[in-house]
């Protein structure tokens, strides 16, 4: 009896682990899907331009996941492998830190979290579990140690000089992929400004200032107050800009975005989102917030899921893209898929090439397609980050 019971013990030990051990890699396939699809047909003419693209996304939840980002995933949208078959050339990884139990567009309360037991699961050091500014920290560690692993692969960008110094290797025929420390939402700092400082040294160049719920620094569209900017919002921002990281208003509530507009020196972004005028949806900025973030000199990126683009087809991503350009202009718009943040879409950024077949099908011009494409992010990049 007792050998059986050790027996047993022992059988329900290994099923626990083997249930953790899957556990983290079924709940991601479950919420960050790619609709089945045949393979999209690409042109050579289409294949040969988009080779010539510097293509950057403003917005992925990659860290969030138990996968190597060195590796080829079978879940999920983005890896380096999959980024360079889509020949992106910067990539903007943005931590998630917190997550209401029923999160949705409308409101939600601040005071749940479900990320702990996600955690667990996917055995993050336990100084992550109650600490929203470790598991920031523990993100970028994880970018780091894959920058450690593959130098060749990935350059984290800290700098003006170190996006540079990729473009100047990619000119060159280098596959290296550029990696953009960002954050979904400035709740890490804990109420402490001088975090601030800590995220930036850890890496972070973009700065969400909400995700779903209110926070220290105001109310998030998706809140219960509809607040602006907190007298704590307008120092973290000032701080922000000093040290050279960018503001994302996305998430953030109407009131945020117009305190942010009338204190902020730099251009700011909103880096995954759609137009309310192309998609009737409680997730989308109205067009005239929109139209006055880009007359600041900032850039709205264009999501791909239903909740931003309603259809999302690539087809319909790139007529979201075109009305954002008639409305807002082409140098103020770009892409923010929102890849691997609990959403699905139409395709991965293997095959982004297809957003540049939809977008010669639709008689964009080749400055059109550049700019959208990458070249307004890199250019806001180059102009926000420290120097060196």
């Amino acid at each position: 009896m007792k050998r059986f019971l050790i027996g047993l013990a022992i059988f329900l030990v290994l099923v626990v682990i083997l249930a953790l051990a899957l556990l983290p890699g079924f709940v991601e396939g479950q919420i960050n899907r790619v609709t089945p699809h045949e393979p999209y047909e690409i042109s050579e003419e289409t294949r040969a331009l988009h080779q010539r693209l510097v293509i950057a996304d403003l917005h992925a939840d990659t860290l969030l996941w138990a996968r190597d980002p060195l590796k080829r995933a079978s879940r999920g949208h983005v890896d380096l492998p999959r980024l360079d078959e889509g020949n992106v050339a910067l990539q903007v990884f943005t931590a998630v830190t917190k997550v209401p139990f029923g999160q949705n567009y409308e409101s939600n309360e601040a005071g749940s979290d479900v990320l702990p037991w996600l955690l667990m699961a996917q055995r993050w050091p336990a100084r992550t579990w109650d600490s929203l500014l470790e598991r920031a920290l523990y993100q970028a560690w994880k970018l780091e140690d894959a920058e450690r692993r593959a130098p060749e692969t990935l350059r984290i960008i800290r700098s003006r000089a170190d996006l540079d110094a990729l473009l100047a290797s990619r000119e060159e025929g280098s596959r290296q992929i550029g990696g953009l420390l960002g954050i979904e939402g400035s709740h890490p700092l804990e109420g402490e400004i001088a975090n601030v400082e800590r995220l930036h040294a850890a890496g972070y160049r973009l700065m969400g200032l909400h995700h779903f719920f209110d926070n220290e620094l105001g109310g998030s569209f998706h809140g219960t107050t509809g607040e602006g900017l907190s007298d704590f919002g307008k120092e973290a921002l000032r701080e922000m800009e000093r040290f050279g990281i960018t503001v994302d208003v996305a998430h953030s509530s109407p009131a945020v975005v117009e305190d942010v507009l009338a204190i902020a020196t730099k251009p700011i972004v909103l880096s995954h989102t759609g137009l309310r005028g192309a998609c009737d949806s409680p997730r989308n900025i109205e067009d005239d917030l929109a139209k006055r973030i880009a007359e600041k000199g900032g850039i709205i990126g264009i999501g791909y899921w239903p909740g931003a683009i309603c259809d999302s087809s690539p087809a319909n991503v790139v007529r979201t893209i075109r009305y954002a350009i008639d409305l807002l202009g082409v140098d103020h718009v770009g892409l923010g898929s929102d890849y691997d943040g609990a959403v699905r879409t139409d395709f991965d950024t293997s095959e982004i090439a297809v957003l540049t077949e939809e977008m010669r099908k639709a008689d964009f011009t080749e400055e059109e397609i550049f700019k959208v494409m990458g070249d307004n992010v890199i250019r806001l990049f180059r102009e926000n980050l420290p120097a060196g």
